[in-house]
């Protein structure tokens, strides 16, 4: 996914076609550790080309392995990206300052690196196994378990309630001396 200017000027008066499977797996995984696996990446679109730019415009398809939120086992995330790329082939002669792009650089316009951007910030915060969508029991263990905020705020409201036991003969000494001033 790499083309010199020279090669793309071939295709200035027709569309190119893009249409590849690539392996980012190792790139990704040594950038971001929490991708486990990474299926093949299909890179698909099509690039119009002018005598100042090139505009790629790419869909890329795939499916994340990722830690599940909850449980730390493998989740499947698949992904649908949609992007348009637009690399300057010649920024001296291109003004339109509204649109975000690229500087070829060397005279080669490379794709990958911004395949790659685009893939890790696709990497969602959260994601959650089929397990742990199906399960609503949450996990536990000797002395701790998750909480909903629900559960928790519910669980922090029956502790306000409760009365420390060190304290139960003051709070006692407390309501004797409230009725006695009534």
């Amino acid at each position: 996914m790499k083309w010199t200017v020279a090669e793309l000027h071939k295709y200035q008066h027709d569309v190119m076609e893009l249409d590849e499977t690539i392996n980012v797996n190792k790139v990704l995984q040594k950038e971001n550790p929490d991708i486990r696996d990474i299926s093949p990446v299909h890179v698909k679109g099509t690039a119009d080309i002018d005598a100042r730019k090139v505009t790629f415009h790419l869909v890329i398809t795939g499916t994340f392995i990722l830690p599940c939120s909850r449980t730390l086992a493998d989740a499947r995330y698949p992904f649908r990206i949609s992007s348009a790329e637009t690399f300057l082939l010649n920024p001296a002669l291109y003004n339109d300052e509204a649109e975000m792009a690229h500087v070829v650089e060397g005279g080669v316009v490379d794709l990958m690196p911004v395949i790659y951007e685009l893939l890790l910030l696709e990497v969602p915060m959260q994601v959650f196994s089929e397990e742990a969508q199906t399960n609503t029991e949450l996990p536990a263990g000797k002395g701790w378990e998750v909480l909903t905020e629900e559960q928790l705020a519910k669980a922090r409201e029956q502790e306000k309630e409760k009365v420390d036991p060190r304290l139960a003969g003051l709070a006692k000494l407390l309501e004797k001396n409230k009725d006695t001033q009534k």
